[in-house]
């Protein structure tokens, strides 16, 4: 498994990333740099659309479209309006809106079209975030908190578990997951060694494999429903951020990296720094989650 690079470095701090299987393309943003990308795997074509606000994540509608996590808050985005700026935005408010120094950050829809949102301290301080559950109807549930960054959220392949992100304290929950959106039974799932980094964004493959990004530790990881290490792919850049299956038979993993405090010396060592990479695993994942609300709700 070698991987790819498929766009070009210097992302400040690449995340979100999705495969929207109709377009045959992989979307991702640039938190820091306020932008969304789009790569087209038939053309190898690159889109940029800038947005006025840091951006964390980025979730498929089923009615079409996207939910972003902006530094405001969440809102509905329409980016087949414009070929540079986002077209038309609309705001959905929470979580935290009145939560000074707080955003969004990682986020996903599950199989039944709940959205889940992590939020987080922006200058990486204050156990400050949380994670929040919406309904279809835009109604907003409290799911978890006491995190300074939070990450994922990844579900297993019969819904019926949730794993979630303490990034600081390199350690991955899981919790069981009931058919009406209420989570339970909190356990520590992984716990990253010191020299492997820190666990960022992460997505759960067919056979119920846990793949994590490892931010500074050069690496993604698979891990067993047992939180067994399985394999690591090593990658020629450091701060490793998000990864999501894709392509025709969704074999491909996309994963987006940061180029964010790193110096001249060490872009140096490192110049694809930031850049997106694809891996043809041979391993099918799931496709995306898509949120059930829609823009009137929204």
């Amino acid at each position: 498994m070698t991987p790819k690079n498929i766009s070009p470095a210097g992302t400040l701090l690449g995340e979100g990333v999705v495969w929207i299987a109709e377009e045959a393309a992989v979307y991702w943003v640039d938190i820091k740099g306020k932008a969304v990308h789009r790569h087209q795997t038939d053309s190898g074509q690159q889109t940029t659309w800038s947005v006025p606000e840091e951006i964390g994540c980025l979730i498929p509608c089923r009615a079409g479209g996207f939910v972003a996590g902006l530094q405001s808050g969440l809102a509905f985005i329409d980016l087949s309006l414009s070929d540079q700026n986002v077209g038309r935005i609309s705001p959905m408010g929470g979580p935290e809106t009145a939560v000074p120094g707080n955003r969004i950050n990682d986020g996903k829809a599950d199989v039944t079209g709940r959205l889940w949102v992590g939020t987080m301290d922006n200058e990486e301080s204050r156990p400050s975030g949380s994670l929040y559950r919406f309904e279809a109807d835009g109604s907003e549930y409290c799911m978890d908190t006491n995190y300074v960054i939070t990450n994922g959220p990844a579900f297993s392949p019969d819904g019926k578990t949730l794993y979630h992100t303490d990034t600081l304290e390199k350690t991955i929950y899981a919790f069981d997951l009931a058919a009406d959106g209420s989570i339970s039974n909190k356990r520590i799932h992984i716990v990253l060694p010191d020299q492997q980094g820190w666990p960022d964004g992460m997505t759960v493959d067919a056979e119920g494999y846990l793949w994590v990004a490892h931010f500074g530790g050069w690496r993604v990881s698979r891990f067993g429903p047992d939180g067994t290490l399985e394999r690591s792919i090593s990658l020629p850049v450091g701060q490793i951020t998000n990864v999501a299956f894709g392509g025709p038979n969704l074999e491909t993993l996309y994963i987006t990296t940061a180029a964010k405090q790193l110096d001249e010396v060490a872009l140096a060592g490192q110049p694809l720094a930031g850049a997106l990479f694809e891996v043809e695993t041979g391993i099918r994942g799931l496709p995306p989650g898509r949120y059930a609300g829609t823009p009137s709700i929204i």
